[in-house]
């Protein structure tokens, strides 16, 4: 017998309640932390200290949500945010805290984290790989937006806990020859007889030239190829159309590269235009010679690279002389690395496709290293991490977007007779709560 399920009303969020709080402190999502009749309130946008006046979104039993409506009192640390957009735009999420207070929270929500996830952690002093607060970033994906009725054309960011794409015409945070392509690219693809045909719109600084990437899902009339090709030539950029299957379609420019400059000299990556890199150019940079100093490789030390991608870090330790082993899970990114090993003549670093969230002890790669490099997503290498016996590396960096995984996964490491020695926050993404780190664990 059919049966039939009907959805109950949430009650918790049926009517926002607007009260009166002060905010005691950040979480690790820079939420402002308050209390309302014994319960937490979670209130994005406010500080420590503030008085505010709240409207609560969700009503759970053990904790509540708010929206910021008015500050009753301003704390001593707030500052006017430097982007016209910010209040409405989804991009960053604490620009109302000075760059430097931004560093402290999340070196000790780091900390803190480690306290609570992994109490028996010795933890060292914290230190940072810091980054300029202001145009660091060098690649960033804006939305699109066109209106059949109004015939009207919107490039931007989604909007802040919303799916409406907020227009912008400039952004403080991205690279400044990326920033000055958002109007006449916006005034451009709104002309095109195919605007309907548009999706996202990719910005990226790479070492040749700015690129424009531009999303597609029917083809383009030569007409408005044509069109593309005079606006990437006016303001000297590369244009690149995105089909289905990572197909890309260069109407102007070639194969973006970018450069690590490490100790004996620079290296050039190779990728396409929707492969995952590090956003800020200069942490990444700095981050990479980090971890070749932290791991310290000579010459015939067999070093394990998992998570590896197009090779960021392997190309880096293989120019060492070490002998290195990278692994990634997407088959196109295990290829591009492999195309950047032969283009520097890296003959000493062999790149293998492999599922790291499946057993390992099978896979023709694996078997005993001297040192071990993880930089796995933001869910970490908890499954990688079962077979840390076997592999019996001596040092092993870790590279964390996600400091609870991060925290937990350390415990594996310390079971195993490893010691926290060194612990860097990254400024990846100045501006937002999101917070980066790596580890230095060394074999007691």
């Amino acid at each position: 017998m059919a049966q039939f399920f009907r959805e109950k009303p949430n009650r918790s969020s049926s009517k926002p309640q607007n009260v009166s709080l002060t905010i005691q402190s950040l979480d690790h999502l820079a939420q402002g932390i308050g209390q309302l009749q014994g319960k937490v309130v979670f209130v994005p946008g406010a500080l420590p200290t503030e008085r505010v006046k709240v409207a609560i979104t969700e009503n759970k039993k053990q904790f509540a949500k708010a929206k910021l409506i008015q500050l009753e009192s301003r704390s001593e640390q707030r500052v006017d945010a430097e982007c016209p957009h910010y209040q409405r735009c989804g991009g960053c999420d604490f620009q109302h805290l000075p760059h430097a207070e931004q560093n402290s929270h999340k070196r000790a929500t780091l900390t803190n984290l480690f306290h609570k996830l992994a109490p028996e952690t010795k933890l060292p002093a914290v230190d940072e790989v810091l980054s300029s607060p202001w145009l660091f970033r060098r690649k960033a994906r804006l939305s699109s937006w066109y209106d059949k009725a109004s015939k009207g054309f919107t490039l931007g960011f989604r909007g802040r806990e919303s799916h409406k794409v907020v227009a912008i015409d400039q952004c403080p945070v991205l690279d400044a020859s990326l920033s000055a392509l958002i109007k006449p690219v916006a005034a451009t693809l709104g002309k095109l007889q195919g605007v309907a045909a548009l999706g996202h719109v990719e910005l990226i600084a790479t070492q040749q030239q700015p690129m424009v990437v531009i999303r597609v899902v029917q083809t383009l009339s030569d007409k408005d190829k044509a069109k593309l090709v005079e606006l990437a030539q006016r303001l000297d950029c590369a244009m690149v159309l995105e089909h289905a299957d990572e197909q890309w379609e260069y109407l102007q420019g070639e194969r973006p590269y970018y450069a690590l400059q490490l100790a004996n000299g620079p290296l050039a990556l190779h990728f396409n235009p929707g492969n995952f890199i590090q956003v800020n150019g200069g942490v990444n940079n700095a981050m990479v010679n980090r971890a070749v100093e932290w791991l310290s490789p000579a010459a015939g030390d067999k070093v394990l690279d998992l998570f590896c991608g197009m090779g960021n870090f392997s190309l880096a330790l293989a120019a060492t002389g070490a002998q290195v082993i990278g692994v990634e899970g997407v088959p196109n990114l295990v290829e591009l690395a492999k195309d950047n090993a032969r283009a520097a003549n890296l003959a000493n670093v062999e790149f293998f496709c492999s599922d790291l969230n499946e057993p390992l002890d099978k896979a023709p790669w694996f078997g005993k290293v001297d040192k071990l490099l993880l930089d796995p997503s933001r869910a970490g290498a908890f499954e990688a991490l079962a077979y840390l016996a076997k592999l019996s590396p001596t040092q092993v960096v870790y590279v964390s977007c996600n400091p609870l995984s991060l925290a937990r996964d350390s415990q594996q490491l310390l079971k195993q007779g490893y010691q926290l020695e060194k612990l860097s926050v990254l400024d990846m993404f100045p501006q937002t709560h999101h917070i980066e780190a790596m580890a230095l664990f060394v074999r007691k």
